[in-house]
């Protein structure tokens, strides 16, 4: 819960100052490809948040690896983060930015999940539904997971609409229990 208010709270900011310098297009660019590099070795992230390592190395490795890589509005933005002792939040922070700057192209990414792989008519299906739904172009991720038994787990923005029968059946478990039987 923590992770996402403080994505929340710093892509905000970096949108924001981004867009008053129009930079946010440099800045998607820049962030997804930083995003790859965390999400491929942890070791530079792992030493960003490390409590061990004094605040000094860390702001010195930033300015080295990124000061003539990266503009320098987004060089201070992470230096931001490791003083404030958020760098391990970085890549939540990037994933809740650039949805920000997608959904003002006027695209939504989705998150789909179901008990079996959805067929293309499927698929096509709750594409359309869900654009005219929100007027934008979908991205959709789609997921399996058995445990769910049937239905459809739909996450889009900071709405999840749990239409699940493990959902259903929980639900139905917990209105028996309240039940009193005499």
């Amino acid at each position: 819960m923590i992770a996402a208010e403080v994505a929340r709270k710093y892509a905000h900011a970096l949108f924001l100052s981004t867009g008053q310098r129009g930079l946010v297009e440099q800045a998607y660019e820049q962030f997804s490809g930083l995003k790859q590099v965390l999400e491929s070795d942890r070791s530079l992230l792992n030493f960003l948040s490390s409590p061990r390592v004094e605040d000094e190395q860390k702001l010195n490795v930033i300015h080295t690896v990124f000061g003539a890589r990266m503009e320098q509005l987004f060089v201070e933005f992470l230096a931001v983060l490791v003083r404030k002792r958020r760098a391990g939040y970085m890549v939540e922070i990037i994933d809740e930015f650039n949805r920000l700057v997608e959904f003002e192209k006027g695209i939504s990414r989705v998150t789909a999940t179901t008990a079996v792989p959805l067929t293309e008519a499927e698929r096509g299906n709750l594409l359309a539904a869900l654009a005219a739904k929100t007027g934008q172009k979908i991205e959709l991720e789609s997921k399996v997971d058995s445990s769910i038994i049937g239905g459809m787990i739909v996450i889009m923005h900071d709405e999840i609409v749990d239409g699940s029968v493990r959902h259903g059946l929980d639900l139905l478990e917990d209105q028996l229990q309240k039940i009193k039987v005499h």
